[in-house]
């Protein structure tokens, strides 16, 4: 059971890391004088990125450790 809350407990704050960057991109991407369209879609890519980045990250950790 422990092992499923560690899990989630991750998952939760990788969630919660991308979406702090996806908004630190976004407030940047504003103050550098870009709409707002062009806001929401630098901050969605950047919000992907850090899924990406995460999910590979707990890949390798997994092919690693095991």
């Amino acid at each position: 059971m422990t092992h499923v809350a560690l899990v989630l407990l991750a998952t939760a704050l990788g969630v919660v890391f991308a979406l702090f960057a996806a908004a630190a991109a976004g407030v940047l991407a504003r103050l550098n004088g870009a709409t707002y369209p062009a806001v929401l879609l630098r901050a969605g890519a950047t919000f992907g990125a850090v899924l990406t980045l995460i999910a590979i990250v707990a890949q390798t950790l997994t092919s690693v450790l095991t």
